[in-house]
């Protein structure tokens, strides 16, 4: 059997994007759909784009592989400048480059293995090597018994799962993602969720994949790029813009808005407040996680508990309090800094 290969090295950028703009014409208006993009993607990494719908992530994913041109700027893939090569190397890179749809792109009237074996045989490989790698992928996504079914007869996750196998049979070495889950049932969002983070793990293959779920990228993804009009407006590691998300668009995508409370807050202390409403953020390695009777002795008066929430992303533990303090005239600054040994950031959210 052919080998998958050997995990890759984690620490190379392979990808780089420099200064990436993308215009369109539509209804005789010039759009802006990507505005100066500057991204490192690493090697063996899973890298997520997240945003709304428009947002650019799209246009963004398409000109990774050539399907789009940028308009100005540059893809560098492999140190190769996607703009300067020819039709017949952007088809042999093309073939280092996986493409996973949303709506999977099957053929109705071909089975499962040949469907998978389709661009095999358009790159005319010999019989015995298309009959040898094609067993081997179906093996990989779980459906080595489903090869002579035909799409009509799988569940829309086999299908994603076919879809990823073909995506495969080329050995690239990046693959890309276009919302490859947003069409398919909790069960098998799950079960395609975790078939890529193996796949990355297994077999060191870069992933880009674009969604506008979080959940997704808190589940496989090391890294995280939030898009906005058709900008990159935060990015890094997931436990990190989930523990201290900066931008308006980013606390929207986590869904961090959303704050139920038995009254309503004044962003200014008035006469008849009684008490603050604060928000405390903490991060840790989760070897390290938050001493609540240590911090809450910090305040000095008694602390009421509104709402709380903690995370485990990437071996670190995120979470938030929304808590009471009875002390309109608390100084956030002296207690900010009674905190600091915490890695607790303070956030006022008004007054009641």
């Amino acid at each position: 059997m052919v080998s998958f290969g050997s995990p890759v090295d984690f620490s190379v950028s392979h990808i780089r994007l420099r200064n990436l703009n993308k215009y369109y014409e539509a209804q005789g208006q010039q759009v802006h759909a990507l505005k100066n993009i500057e991204l490192d993607i690493p090697e063996g990494k899973i890298l997520g784009i997240i945003g709304k719908s428009g947002a650019g992530k799209s246009s963004l994913l398409r000109t990774l592989n050539g399907l789009e041109q940028a308009s100005t700027g540059q893809i560098q893939i492999y140190e190769q400048n996607l703009a300067q090569l020819t039709p017949a190397q952007l088809i042999q890179l093309r073939q280092r480059i996986g493409m996973i749809f949303q709506h999977f792109n099957l053929m109705s009237a071909k089975t499962v293995w040949e469907n998978v074996a389709l661009p095999l045989k358009i790159a005319r490989y010999p019989k015995q090597d298309i009959q040898q790698r094609v067993n081997e992928v179906l093996q990989l996504v779980g459906l080595e018994n489903k090869a002579t079914n035909y799409p009509s007869q799988l569940s829309g996750g086999q299908k994603q799962r076919v879809g990823i196998a073909r995506a495969l049979v080329h050995h690239p070495e990046i693959l890309l993602c276009d919302e490859a889950t947003s069409a398919l049932d909790p069960e098998s969002t799950a079960v395609v969720l975790s078939l890529l983070k193996e796949i990355n793990q297994k077999l060191g293959i870069t992933i880009v994949l674009i969604t506008h779920e979080m959940q997704v990228i808190r589940e496989i993804c090391d890294q995280v790029v939030v898009i906005d009009h058709g900008e990159i407006v935060e990015s890094g590691p997931v436990w990190s813009v989930f523990s201290s998300p900066q931008q308006q668009i980013t606390q929207e995508l986590l869904n961090l808005e959303h704050l139920e409370l038995p009254f309503i807050l004044s962003p200014e202390a008035k006469n008849g407040s009684t008490r603050v409403l604060l928000k405390l953020r903490y991060q840790s390695a989760v070897q390290q996680s938050p001493d609540l009777q240590a911090i809450f002795s910090q305040f000095d008066t008694p602390v009421h508990l509104y709402q709380s929430h903690i995370d485990y992303i990437q071996k670190h533990l995120i979470g938030a309090f929304v808590v009471a303090i009875p002390d309109i005239q608390l100084d956030i600054g002296v207690l900010q800094e009674k905190l600091r040994p915490y890695s607790l950031h303070i956030e006022v959210l008004g007054y009641a």
